[in-house]
């Protein structure tokens, strides 16, 4: 194995070992995000040079979900809780080496633009092997997008010692009831996996909730309510 794989075999090792990670899954309606990356995509990349993805949208939501549920932004330190007034999302990338997880920093701080510019930066020196050791070290929640691979559902490990990471999946058209009529959605699945030593289920399922329904009214995001 090469020194990355190692490390990244150690990490996921001892998030087995050491954590007790449970997985809770939700779904959900991707119309809403589509319809507004599709109104406004020609202009964002006008004015900001990279295109507006799904990313920036998922990382809004998880933070308003880690701000309303804050025990999944914490880590386990021995027999302690610490708990982390800012947001450091780690979002995984991969490149040909093995798979890394840069850290957007104070995530809660940036706009859409920002977020997007810095995960196609991420991407860029992911592969060239430019990303720096304080790049991919403290995030405090973790992104990891296996939709792009074309994963319908799979359960994310944890990076230690963060207590959630949030796995997205590929967008699929399936037959929904909406108000009691068959429609067909763009639907995604989402996989929540989390410490279960200081995350109650409670509180797991609720924070997929707060994503969810954040993502289904994308303006939530934009007014941060």
């Amino acid at each position: 194995m090469s020194r990355l794989r190692q490390r990244i075999a150690e990490r996921m090792v001892e998030a087995q070992r050491t954590a007790a990670i449970l997985t809770t899954f939700n779904e959900i309606d991707m119309q809403p995000v589509q319809a507004l990356r599709r109104r406004y995509q020609e202009r964002f990349q006008q004015e900001h040079g990279v295109k507006l993805g799904l990313m920036s949208f998922f990382v809004k939501a998880v933070c308003q979900g880690l701000k309303e549920f804050p025990i999944l932004n914490a880590s386990v330190d021995g027999r302690d809780i610490v708990h982390h007034d800012y947001y450091d999302i780690g979002v995984a990338v991969s490149s040909e080496r093995g798979l890394v997880v840069p850290v957007l920093r104070d995530a809660d701080r940036l706009g859409f633009a920002e977020i997007e510019q810095r995960i196609a930066d991420f991407a860029r020196r992911a592969n060239s092997l430019e990303l720096t050791l304080e790049e991919l070290e403290g995030g405090t929640f973790t992104i990891s997008n296996g939709g792009v691979f074309g994963s319908l559902l799979s359960t994310p490990i944890l990076n230690p010692p963060q207590s959630g990471v949030l796995g997205l999946h590929r967008i699929q058209d399936r037959p929904v009831a909406d108000n009691g009529q068959v429609v067909i959605r763009p639907m995604m699945y989402v996989a929540l996996s989390y410490d279960h030593r200081i995350v109650d289920g409670r509180e797991a399922v609720s924070f997929l909730r707060v994503v969810k329904e954040s993502l289904e009214d994308p303006a939530r995001l934009l007014l941060e309510l």
